[in-house]
């Protein structure tokens, strides 16, 4: 059985400037090989002009992965392995980095680089925000205006979203719920209009869920 693991919230960038060479490491999440190289190609191409792009990701998790690295041009084994090695140590998996270098004019040498490369990493790993990748169903749900404050307030209960509202002669709402939590919306739909009314699941899919802290309901 493959053991939890946290991905990335949002992509997140980070800057340093060691010894007048310029690193810039950049970090989201990826759930395949194809979002990872896609990834990696934007990064390239915003940062053309720059020495090194070295790219690394780690896709899936805990006991199930699939890794890459490449030094892109740097010095074997001093950029891309110990840029995987942090984010292999993090604990995220579906996660993709790219450490753009510009150089500075003065050469590094083999140990430089590597912790060049690995504070590079560790900068973003620390910083960006992290969650787990729930199932979670998109539904729609028409209520007379004078349920929306505790249709808003049943949703927020069962860890909902309300993505949209439409209003007309009914409010249309557009909501997403973790699939665990969605009967139980449904059966406080029931209490809440004596039966009357239910919402419809138009799309079921995977998203990222943050990790909530101790103090939260």
């Amino acid at each position: 059985m493959t053991r939890p693991y946290t991905v990335p919230l949002t992509e997140i960038r980070r800057e340093h400037v060691i010894v007048n060479s310029r690193f810039i490491a950049t970090l989201g999440p990826a759930f395949s090989i194809d979002e990872a190289r896609a990834f990696m190609a934007r990064i390239r191409k915003e940062y053309a002009d720059a020495t090194h792009n070295v790219p690394v990701y780690i896709i899936g998790g805990g006991n199930t992965i699939t890794e890459y690295f490449s030094d892109d041009g740097e010095p074997s084994g001093t950029s891309g392995k110990p840029a995987l090695a942090v984010l292999r140590g993090s604990g995220l998996g579906d996660a993709v980095m790219v450490i753009t270098r510009y150089f500075g004019g003065t050469l590094l040498g083999t140990g430089g680089l590597v912790k060049a490369y690995t504070e590079s990493a560790q900068l973003v790993v620390n910083a960006v925000g992290r969650g787990y990748r729930i199932p979670v169903h998109v539904a729609l749900l028409a209520i007379p205006y004078n349920l929306l404050e505790r249709v808003r307030l049943l949703t927020a209960h069962h860890q909902g979203q309300i993505l949209a509202e439409d209003f007309a002669a009914d409010i249309t709402l557009t909501l997403q719920f973790p699939v665990s939590e969605f009967e139980a919306f449904q059966l406080g739909m029931r209490e809440l209009s004596a039966g009357r009314l239910q919402a419809e699941v138009i799309e079921t899919k995977e998203t990222i869920a943050p990790i909530q802290t101790s103090h939260a309901l």
